[in-house]
């Protein structure tokens, strides 16, 4: 078949976008918290439908996407529809095995794909997603505020759809570790206080533009408390009862996911989800345990070069307990992360010559979901809809948050890492919007966890505290690789994975045990860090090696980000391509 003229290829296409696009908005009327949080008007009143037939008509879709995405002619589009098809292709077929394996038919999730057999746990359901996605709302005018009333009134019916999943869950003998999730009623009672107006689901009503008139604002206020009280909490607390009563009590001792049925097959799929490679749970067992030896000897070095004469153990002791590496206030905790971002952002322009219009801010994790939340995270903003990305840092027990971590997550969850990274692939220009928000969390994640490798580039870590922290940080992603696999994989008990994890980094038992059960109800997804990582650094240090003198790492950042978040083979592909067109550049 001959190629395609210029003509041709444009007009295939243009056609193809259309679909893409078209797509794109079918599956946001699936997912309309989706929506919401990447800025898409027009379903800021209504939750994904959980019921068995809103379930179905996911799957539905999901068939009928495939479909009418083979039904396109993928020799008749140019090169970079190609790839736009190639990455569709693999999003759908991956969600369709998904589907087999007992997942929702969701293709767009950020992170993890839902296990629908687990609609709650400490890290996801409507417990944590809902106060998330209200508050993600457009507030500019009163059209706005009637969205957030209408999808305060329809949330009842969400969560009862849930508590519906976890009741067929557990009669068909499938649970979640218990030990893992001990902290969930306490974060549904936190969602749900006496006070209406103290609950983080009536937050959007508690400030109002200057243009909503005061009557307005007023029965706005009335409604969203009258629905709290008769129906918004009652639903909360029927979840909460039957976590306590009916769930919990029935929840397995074990721990692995490779205890469910098809449990094995379930942790190669996640695997290979979030780490984009063919990479086995071994493999990636024993990347883990290689990592976890080479960042031990430089702890070591460090270590010594502090002066401090005692054992391994006993420097990570005095590094969790010394109070001269604590704040007491967690105002100062959030005020020390502020400065921090202020003094890296003018750094940035020295390693990247394209940086986001998109602002961020820095606050703390809210108190709802702060006890059994990880020491940051990051929630990224919207462009379309004028909100900003955050960094929010956990203030709960600020006494056991070491400043000597602070830079690395900085450096991770604002800049150079995940807002940096989104915010620009949500401004870059001709990308079909299913890769403006793609999730691939081994490119994102890794790209994070690069970030923090780069704050000696940017005049980061002003003592060895610091350098140690982040080393500690680069540790425990490296521990990930060996607990989760090891849990999910081979046997291991949470108490073994918990004395690993101890064993080798400085973070707090609080923070340890956070992590560990995080692994335990999220299989595979802390995979996806280190061996992220791993592949941004081996192509830096490919382009470093075959550029020499020709190298410029403004350009290569800019090259890295400049498609968005991609499989890792494929970023591969398209590095090597472009130390190719670095090489000839440099030549002519």
């Amino acid at each position: 078949m001959p190629a395609p003229t210029a003509s041709e290829a444009a007009g295939a296409d243009r056609a193809f976008r259309e679909f893409l696009q078209n797509d794109w908005i079918e599956w946001l009327a699936q997912a309309p918290d989706v929506a919401t949080i990447v800025g898409v008007r027009g379903f800021d009143d209504r939750w994904p439908d959980d019921s068995p037939a809103g379930i179905e008509a996911r799957r539905h879709h999901l068939s009928e996407s495939r479909k009418a995405l083979r039904s396109v002619s993928r020799d008749a589009l140019g090169p970079a529809a190609r790839l736009d098809y190639d990455l569709y292709d693999e999003l759908l077929a991956t969600a369709t095995r998904g589907v087999e394996l007992g997942f929702d038919a969701l293709p767009f999730r950020f992170g993890m794909p839902r296990y629908l057999a687990a609609p709650f746990h400490q890290m996801e359901g409507l417990h944590l997603s809902a106060p998330d996605t209200l508050d993600a709302q457009p507030r500019d005018g009163l059209a706005d505020f009637e969205a957030i009333l209408e999808r305060l009134r329809r949330l009842p019916t969400a969560v009862d759809q849930d508590v519906a999943l976890l009741r067929e869950a557990l009669a068909r003998g499938i649970t979640l570790p218990a030990a893992a999730i001990q902290g969930v009623p306490g974060q549904v009672t936190d969602l749900v206080p006496e006070d209406p107006m103290a609950s983080a689901l009536l937050a959007p009503f508690t400030k109002f533009p200057a243009r909503i008139a005061e009557k307005d604002r007023e029965r706005l206020r009335t409604a969203a408390v009258e629905t709290y009280r008769t129906a918004v909490a009652p639903a909360f607390r029927r979840l909460h009862a039957c976590y306590v009563h009916e769930y919990l009590p029935k929840c397995r001792s074990s721990v692995g996911v490779d205890a469910l049925p098809n449990g094995p097959e379930i942790y190669r799929y996640l695997v290979g989800w979030q780490t984009t490679t063919a990479l086995t749970p071994q493999e990636v067992h024993d990347v883990g345990l290689a990592e976890v030896k080479r960042i031990r000897a430089e702890m070591d070095r460090i270590m010594r070069a502090t002066g401090f004469s005692g054992s391994f153990a006993e420097f990570l002791a005095f590094l969790r307990t010394d109070r001269r590496f604590f704040f007491d206030r967690a105002d100062d905790l959030i005020a020390g992360y502020r400065a921090l971002a202020k003094r890296i952002d003018p750094q940035l322009a020295r390693l990247f010559g394209r940086l986001p219009r998109l602002p961020y801010g820095v606050v703390p994790v809210p108190e709802y979901r702060a006890r059994a939340s990880p020491a940051a995270y990051y929630i990224s903003g919207a462009p379309t809809t004028g909100r900003a990305g955050y960094f929010y840092a956990n203030t709960y027990e600020v006494g056991v948050r070491p400043k000597w971590e602070m830079e690395a997550l900085a450096l991770h969850e604002a800049v150079p890492g995940h807002h940096l990274q989104i915010a620009i692939a949500q401004e870059l220009d001709g990308l079909p919007e299913f890769r403006r928000h793609s999730g691939y969390t081994a490119f994102v994640e890794g790209w994070g966890l690069y970030a923090e490798s780069l704050g000696e580039e940017l005049d980061c870590f002003a003592d060895r505290y610091s350098k140690f922290g982040q080393l500690t940080y680069d540790m425990w992603r490296s521990i990930r690789l060996v607990v989760d696999t090891g849990m999910h994989a081979l046997g291991w008990s949470r108490e073994r994975a918990i004395e690993f994890f101890r064993e080798h980094a400085g973070k707090s038992d609080l923070d340890i045990a956070v992590e560990v059960d995080r692994y335990i109800v999220w299989p595979g997804q802390a995979l996806a860090y280190k061996i992220g990582q791993l592949k941004h650094r081996e192509l830096r240090t490919y382009a470093e090696k075959e550029l020499g003198d020709a190298f410029d790492v403004r350009r290569f950042h800019d090259m890295l980000l400049g498609e968005g978040a991609l499989p890792l083979g494929i970023l591969e592909r398209r590095t090597r391509e472009w130390v190719a067109a670095e090489r000839s550049r440099a030549a002519t």
